[in-house]
């Protein structure tokens, strides 16, 4: 067993058993949060201590979806980037508007964009795999556009770039670009 990994989930199992109202258990995207909490809380990612929201609204975040003693988190490397807002919107345009998470969660997403790893470990998430379920619980009209599963950083801001007429992609099309294992390869 990897160390780290027990961490995590001990982490994890800790946040996720704190007493939350009906409405709070029952958001799928309860322990993706706590997931990238534990992630910042273990140094994993680029998020800030207060993963990228406004003071306000993360411990609106806290007090909601894990109340009690909060986790020591420290800034990650992150950084504010000049397209911030509009991945921002973007985000927002596609959430699936059924909990208040998924702002916080667009907030957070378009902070870590910011990073210079695939976006689930700039997220500090266990793996890509929770980065998907994230994508498809709180944005799954976007989701639902990334039919060739490309990585989902590459794939966000392939979306704004087409939408906002930024063209930057060699090739007409993924199929015939030689840089297409790097978009849509396994990450690890």
């Amino acid at each position: 067993m990897n160390p780290s990994h027990d961490c995590r989930e001990q982490m994890q199992a800790e946040l996720l058993g704190r007493p939350v109202c009906a409405a709070v258990q029952a958001d799928p995207l309860r322990p993706l949060l706590a997931s990238m909490l534990t992630g910042r809380s273990l140094n994993q990612g680029v998020l800030t201590a207060t993963l990228g929201l406004p003071p306000a609204d993360f411990e609106a975040l806290w007090q909601s979806y894990f109340p009690g003693d909060a986790l020591q988190l420290h800034n990650g490397p992150g950084e504010d980037i000049v397209e911030l807002d509009d991945l921002l919107q973007l985000l927002i345009e596609y959430r699936a508007g059924l909990f208040e998470s998924e702002l916080w969660l667009a907030h957070i997403v378009a902070y870590s964009c910011c990073g210079r790893n695939h976006l689930w470990q700039d997220l500090g998430l266990a793996d890509r795999g929770e980065l998907s379920l994230l994508m498809n619980a709180a944005f799954p009209t976007l989701a639902e556009l990334n039919m060739g599963d490309m990585k989902w950083k590459k794939f966000i801001y392939r979306h704004y770039c087409t939408r906002e007429g930024i063209y930057v992609c060699p090739a007409p099309s993924c199929g015939e670009c030689s840089d297409y294992s790097k978009c849509f390869a396994k990450e690890e």
